[in-house]
């Protein structure tokens, strides 16, 4: 049996827009991986859930709405208290530069701006990510 990474990707909070994520999911996909998208509007708790429930190695969550550093942080804690903690957790969307040194510091992996391409993202997960059976 072929291993292949899998990964949970999220929308979460209240940010409406999704178009940017549904194409790095294609991109993790085309590149091999198994991508679980939950869909707008999820809960960290709904996230970490899908996560386990679904044995992913990694989440990667996409916010536009200035949120990051609320729901990033409420993420990893949940991680941690279901001592999931083995689970990458990365991301992108609207993040300023000054705040990727705390949201490092919290243990998100990776952190993708704009203008970072599907390719450097695949090459990322590829790189850092191990596969699952």
């Amino acid at each position: 049996m072929e291993s292949r990474i899998r990964i949970v990707v999220a929308k979460p909070g209240l940010d409406g827009h999704d178009r940017g994520v549904k194409v790095v999911a294609r991109a993790l996909r085309d590149a091999g991986m198994e991508v679980v998208y939950t869909g707008l509007h999820q809960t960290p708790e709904q996230i970490v859930r899908t996560a386990i429930q679904e044995d992913a190695a990694a989440i990667g969550l996409s916010i536009l709405s200035g949120a990051h550093m609320t729901l990033f942080a409420k993420v990893m804690e949940l991680l941690r208290e279901q001592d999931a903690t083995d689970i990458v957790v990365f991301g992108g969307g609207i993040i300023p530069e000054e705040d990727i040194p705390a949201l490092r510091d919290m243990g998100v992996a990776g952190i993708f701006t704009p203008g970072a391409t599907t390719d450097e993202i695949v090459e990322w997960v590829k790189a850092t990510i191990p596969a699952s059976v």
